[in-house]
């Protein structure tokens, strides 16, 4: 099984480092030729990840998108949400024939408000069955210094869900392994939001004790929209690990890719969306926070594309319609978060 990578963040190059630790040949595209040459000369990425390391005798560079994905079995798209369109817009409508794309994407395509496999199957013709997803909680800074971190892949064809996550377990990654397609994506989109508004809650000056409430609280938000957008067994307490295959889980959502994920990304100094929302909360105007971050915070998309995909749902969300009117309809941080206060449980 052959992999290519399309993204070189820090996402992707953390990608990279895993299948490459594990001995794997990788077909990797850089939109950049001189980026490509300073890896070659540095042997490591030298705008994201400078720690991790890599033989280069595994990796063949491309700037040619192109040619990565013709060669390759499994292409994994890792390219922030709001320029995947862009990337792969004016490729050929067949070039994904016979080949499985597993989605390293974490976020929803503004341009279309659509999930990847969504769009990918309207402009591609890309089968669900042959399309995958993988998520964490895993940032790409622990993994790049090789600190025990979780994936969860997830897809309709189990057997080869499988065989990909395989392909990922190493000493320091560990491998889940569920049929949620939908779920796991639409919870990674969420916990983006409830990040930023994690965020700033901490650039307002609000304590911990009331970010515990608000973390608790996006998190019931969170499963409540999933079972109004029709995701089955959106239960806690429903894992049993003597009934349950290894690492295949059901669709728990006290389990690592739901809370788990949704935890660090609030919590975490890592996490781009808490340091977005946190200077939200500490008066930055939304271009300001943006121009100040050196990369793509995705909750900022994601808060409106999930306020107008909610307009179908009609799920119960105040926190992430909170976070919705502060980066988008220029509510004052201070005005919605006391709206809110009196709502949290």
């Amino acid at each position: 099984m052959t992999f290519g990578i399309i993204g070189s963040g820090s996402w992707g190059t953390a990608i990279a480092k895993i299948l490459s630790d594990n001995g794997h040949q990788l077909h990797w595209w850089n939109r950049s030729e001189n980026a490509i040459e300073q890896f070659k000369k540095r042997s490591h990425n030298p705008q994201y990840l400078p720690s991790a390391r890599f033989d280069m005798s595994l990796l063949n560079l491309s700037s040619n998108v192109n040619d990565v994905i013709l060669q390759s079995d499994v292409i994994i798209i890792a390219v922030p949400s709001a320029f995947v369109v862009d990337v792969l817009s004016r490729l050929p409508k067949d070039i994904f024939q016979n080949k499985k794309i597993l989605s390293a994407v974490k976020g929803i395509l503004p341009e279309e408000n659509l999930l990847l496999n969504d769009y990918l199957n309207q402009h591609f013709d890309v089968a669900l069955s042959d399309y995958f997803a993988v998520l964490g909680p895993c940032h790409a800074e622990e993994v790049a210094a090789e600190k025990l971190s979780y994936l969860t892949f997830s897809g309709i064809d189990e057997s080869m869900t499988n065989i990909i996550a395989n392909n990922f377990k190493s000493s320091y990654l560990r491998t889940i392994v569920n049929k949620d397609i939908y779920g796991v994506q639409y919870a990674a989109i969420l916990k983006n939001i409830y990040a930023v508004g994690s965020g700033i809650a901490h650039g307002l000056d609000y304590g911990d004790n009331f970010l515990s409430v608000l973390i608790a609280n996006s998190a019931d938000e969170m499963a409540g929209f999933l079972r109004k957008a029709g995701i089955i067994n959106a239960e806690v307490g429903y894992i049993d690990h003597k009934k349950n295959t290894p690492n295949v889980t059901h669709n728990n959502y006290a389990a690592s890719v739901y809370m788990g994920d949704l935890l660090v990304t609030c919590y975490s100094l890592h996490s781009r969306n808490r340091s977005f929302g946190n200077m939200i909360g500490k008066g930055y105007a939304v271009k300001a926070a943006q121009l100040e971050m050196s990369m793509v915070a995705e909750g900022y998309n994601a808060a409106r594309c999930m306020y107008i995909i909610n307009q179908s749902v009609n799920a119960d969300m105040p926190i992430a319609e909170a976070v919705y009117k502060i980066l988008w309809q220029n509510q004052s941080a201070e005005t919605a978060f006391r709206e809110i206060e009196d709502l949290l449980i």
